[in-house]
């Protein structure tokens, strides 16, 4: 696919316009679920970041806009996503360093380098778990050939000591993410995230820490939705959640 043909893509905004990207008009499309990644990370002004998985850089872009003057690189398996995210980076002033590689295949002058925070929204499904996408771009996105256990390897290795790793995931997989975790990373927190009040949570986000030693900590589920069933006439988001999409908040873990 080419940027220059407008007919195959979008410019959708985030964080209520704040940030735009250029998006696939078939294919995976970012959502929510980087956003709530990226607003769930305590960085701070001149740290660094890595992300694992760019695709269009929905989530590392969210967390620019929120926290200036961070130092950022990202990592991306397919060269049209590379593209998009080095086409979003220009369009929203954003400084973004992108490697064209497969996570488990760093280049040496990147594996040279340790960042304080390492942020990854992997494919949610196992390869050959899910039913396939047609469309090349979806079928990585959602379920690539790279283990769970893989992703947070890396993401360890990369880290700085101190440093903070943030991924997003669904629910089931959380005991591959803790056994993936011992003896690499501590001070493991995991945040559920539930669609309504009395629904079981379909995401959690994880966050550990290198050489953390605090013990383990289970929130309490925040919930995204108000009410107890969809309304027709919007998204009906709570208000911390709403500040979160559409005001670029941070979300509070506490």
């Amino acid at each position: 696919m080419s940027l220059l043909d407008s007919a195959d893509f979008t410019q959708d905004g985030f964080l209520g316009g704040r940030v735009t990207l250029f998006q696939p008009r078939k294919g995976y499309r970012a959502g929510i679920d980087p956003v709530l990644l990226a607003a769930s990370v305590p960085a701070r002004i001149g740290q660094t970041v890595l992300e694992l998985g760019c695709g269009a850089g929905a989530a590392i872009l969210c967390l620019a806009n929120r926290v200036p003057g961070l130092d950022l690189t990202g990592v991306e398996l397919q060269p049209e996503y590379a593209d998009l995210a080095r086409r979003n980076a220009i369009e929203n002033n954003v400084e973004l360093r992108l490697y064209e590689a497969d996570i488990t295949g760093l280049p040496d002058d990147l594996r040279q380098h340790q960042f304080d925070h390492v942020i990854a929204n992997p494919p949610y499904f196992r390869a050959g778990t899910h039913s396939v996408a047609k469309d090349a771009g979806r079928r990585v996105a959602l379920g690539g050939d790279t283990a769970l256990g893989d992703w947070i390897d890396v993401a360890a290795r990369r880290l700085a000591p101190k440093g903070y790793v943030h991924i997003i995931q669904r629910v089931e997989r959380l005991a591959e993410m803790l056994t993936a975790c011992s003896g690499r990373l501590g001070s493991i927190e995991v945040l559920p995230l539930s669609a309504r009040v009395g629904r079981d949570p379909e995401l959690v986000i994880l966050r550990a820490r290198k050489n953390g030693r605090a013990a383990f900590r289970l929130h309490v589920p925040r919930i995204l939705h108000a009410g107890t069933k969809h309304n027709s006439k919007g998204k009906g988001y709570n208000l911390d959640i709403q500040s979160v999409l559409r005001d670029g908040a941070a979300l509070e873990w506490a």
